[in-house]
C-alpha cells in the first residue's frame, strides 16, 4: 500500500509545483511594450488622492507593482521591502506605486502601516488597471498576480518580473532601474 502512496504523493507534489509555475508564468506585458496609462484613487501616508501614471512619468521612471491583497503575509513582506528601498529608487529619479483590487479604505490603512507612508498604493476594485497590464491571477483575474514593472519616462516598459513569491521584486526592479539609469540622463 505504501508503494501506491509514495507515487501518489510525488504526483500530487509535481501537480502543485506545476500549478504554481502556471500562476507565475501567466502572460504579462513585456519590455518594449507601451505601458497603459491610468488614473485611479491612491493613498500615501493615509491621505487619499488621484494618482495619474502620466503625471508620475513626467518626474522620472515608475516602478509599478501589482499584488494580490493588502494585509496578507506575502503582500506585507513585499510592501515592507519596497518601503525600505524607496530612498534608493529616488537616487535614480524613480517613484514606486503598488496596485491591488482592494478598496481605497483598506489601502489608506495599508499605506500607513505596511507601506510605512513611503510610497502610494492604488485601488483597482474593478480590475481595470490589472487587466490593462495583463496582471490578473489565472482563474481569478479580478485579483492581481504579483507582477512588477519598471516603466521609463517615455511610457515604455523596460522590465517585467512575475513571481508569487515576494522575494526578488525589489532586487530585480532596482537592478533594471540601475541598468536603465546608466544609459539615460537623469532629470
Amino acid at each position: 500500500m505504501q508503494q501506491k502512496i509514495v507515487p501518489f504523493a510525488l504526483a500530487a507534489a509535481l501537480c502543485a509545483g506545476l500549478s504554481l509555475h502556471a500562476l507565475t508564468a501567466f502572460a504579462t506585458l513585456k519590455p518594449g511594450d507601451n505601458a497603459p496609462d491610468f488614473t485611479t484613487q491612491a493613498s500615501l501616508g493615509g491621505k487619499t488622492y488621484t494618482y495619474a501614471l502620466a503625471d508620475a512619468l513626467k518626474q522620472g521612471p515608475v516602478v509599478l507593482y501589482f499584488y494580490p491583497a493588502a494585509f496578507t503575509k506575502g503582500c506585507t513582506i513585499e510592501a515592507h521591502e519596497f518601503a525600505e528601498a524607496v530612498d534608493e529608487y529616488k537616487k535614480y529619479g524613480a517613484t514606486v506605486i503598488g496596485v491591488s483590487h482592494d478598496n481605497i479604505d483598506t489601502l489608506t490603512k495599508f499605506s500607513v502601516s505596511e507601506c510605512r507612508s513611503k510610497f502610494p498604493v492604488a485601488a483597482d476594485p474593478d480590475s481595470k488597471v490589472i487587466n490593462a497590464y495583463d496582471a490578473g491571477l489565472p482563474m481569478h483575474a479580478s485579483m492581481a498576480n504579483r507582477v512588477s514593472y519598471v516603466i521609463a519616462p517615455d511610457g515604455k516598459i523596460i522590465y517585467e518580473y512575475t513571481s508569487l513569491s515576494p522575494d526578488k521584486h525589489v532586487e530585480n526592479t532596482m537592478q533594471a532601474l540601475k541598468q536603465w539609469a546608466a544609459t539615460h540622463k537623469q532629470p
